[in-house]
């Protein structure tokens, strides 16, 4: 059974800083790339940030460049999205994505399995 376990989010003031964790099982995690995305209340879920299978190339979408970073260890079987900068309006359900000899793509179809999130709350 897969399982997609995301941890680290909570309350930070704008500026701030956090680090999200997913932890990965039941798959074998080096075949999969990995990716994050985010709901804010009222809308619809969005792609964030993703690294591929492979290569560890990595993607993000514009309203986080410079500001997040997302990294993977596979011997820990667990993607990470460091968060710097914080502002408002990165406030969010943040959930963690895997997608089997993906390439690190920003559609949330090509994605097979999804965890449940974790708040993200951004202060002003």
């Amino acid at each position: 059974q897969v399982q997609l376990v995301e941890s680290g989010g909570g309350l930070v003031q704008a500026g701030g800083s956090l680090r999200l964790s997913c932890a990965a099982s039941g798959l074998t995690f080096g075949y999969y790339a990995m990716g994050w995305f985010r709901q804010a209340p009222g809308k619809e879920r969005e792609f964030v940030a993703a690294i591929s299978w492979r290569a560890g190339t990595t993607s993000y979408a514009d309203s986080v460049k410079g500001r997040l970073t997302i990294s993977r260890d596979n011997a820990k079987n667990t993607v990470y999205l460091q968060m710097n900068s914080l502002k408002p309006e990165d406030t969010a359900v943040y959930y963690c994505a895997a997608d089997k000899w993906g390439q690190g793509v920003p559609r949330q179809e090509s994605y097979d399995y999804w965890g449940q999130g974790t708040q993200v709350t951004v202060s002003s």
